[in-house]
């Protein structure tokens, strides 16, 4: 296989997943460790990926680029589906929860949704939506107001005046990016400062990461990784990633993804 074709399949591959490791590609490729190693160096010069440990990740964009819902829904999703139904075992029923918006914290709704006597605060229209479909007498939701962003998140002055006040029990809280010294990012200030308002607002943080959001920043930090209680994650973290969250959150959960097939 030419140069040019295998470095196309690794795009393809991190087009489709977000994410490509070393061993993956050298299995998948029948080529060397080195073959490998120099088609990602190739590529992160021609600024199509960029370069982590044991891997590759899409390439950052500018740290005020937020990508709509349907984009981010299609990546990572085995892996958000994984984290989505471990989350969920960590609610309780007849608690007060509140679930930020992302296209994880919709997937954690679908699992909650036959959780007895919850009572959901969200800025989400995606989660209101999914307990909507439940039709549970038992579950009492409310969506706050505010202005809408890309991801489908309410947020400004409604939306603050909604969730201050409010004590939550547990706040399931999505990200755009995690990093050591930033924490927990988004690139939406608006939205930076609603889900402030929701972690301040709860005893416990649960946060729901995959693996991919590691070492991406965007513009403002929601909370330092010390103030997770738990972080869910995927296993495609590299060593030095998760090493460092152990470092700082309060517990790390790794899921196990179930293997692809067909």
């Amino acid at each position: 296989m030419l140069a040019a074709q295998r470095q196309e399949q690794i795009l393809e591959r991190l087009r489709r997943e977000g994410s490509v490791r070393v061993t993956d590609l050298v299995g998948d490729l029948s080529v060397s460790d080195m073959t490998v190693r120099r088609d990602l160096d190739v590529l992160e010069v021609r600024g199509a990926l960029r370069k982590v440990h044991g891997g590759a990740v899409a390439p950052e964009g500018p740290r005020t680029e937020e990508p709509g819902f349907a984009a981010k829904s299609t990546l990572q999703a085995a892996q958000k589906h994984a984290i989505a139904r471990a989350v969920a075992e960590l609610v309780e029923p007849h608690s007060a929860v509140g679930l930020s918006a992302g296209t994880t914290t919709a997937l954690v709704a679908e699992y909650l949704r036959e959780k007895p006597g919850l009572t959901v605060i969200t800025n989400s229209l995606h989660v209101a939506e999914v307990f909507h479909r439940s039709e549970r007498s038992d579950q009492a939701v409310a969506l706050t107001g505010g202005f809408r962003t890309p991801s489908d998140a309410l947020v400004g002055p409604l939306a603050l005046a909604s969730v201050r006040g409010i004590n939550l029990d547990t706040l399931v809280l999505g990200v755009h990016g995690m990093a050591e010294r930033a924490g927990f990012t988004t690139p939406n200030l608006m939205e930076s400062d609603t889900d402030h308002a929701l972690v301040e607002s709860a005893e416990s943080l649960v946060v729901a990461a995959d693996s991919s959001k590691w070492g991406t920043v965007g513009l403002s930090t929601i909370a330092p990784l010390e103030r997770c209680d738990v972080l869910v994650t995927d296993g495609g973290l590299a060593p030095d990633a998760r090493h460092a969250l152990e470092d700082h959150v309060g517990r790390l959960v790794v899921t196990d993804v179930p293997p692809e097939t067909g």
